[in-house]
């Protein structure tokens, strides 16, 4: 599982961009959006740095949780 924390994701608007963006890399990808503790945790096939890239893409500022 991987998890970033999105500071500037504050709405459901937000999250359904970051959701379609991250299916855009992997269609099968479940992700889990969390609005208050902007977190978004993704298992996928896809790596870390193309998932954050999709996200960067949606406009918005993903950090890898270690």
């Amino acid at each position: 599982m991987i998890q970033f924390t999105v500071q500037d994701m504050t709405c459901g608007h937000c999250a359904g961009r970051i959701s379609k963006a991250i299916s855009g890399v992997d269609a099968g990808a479940k992700v889990e959006i969390k609005i208050d503790s902007h977190t978004v945790a993704i298992e996928s096939q896809a790596g870390a740095a193309e998932l954050a890239e999709a996200i960067k893409d949606a406009g918005y500022t993903p950090q890898l949780q270690a």
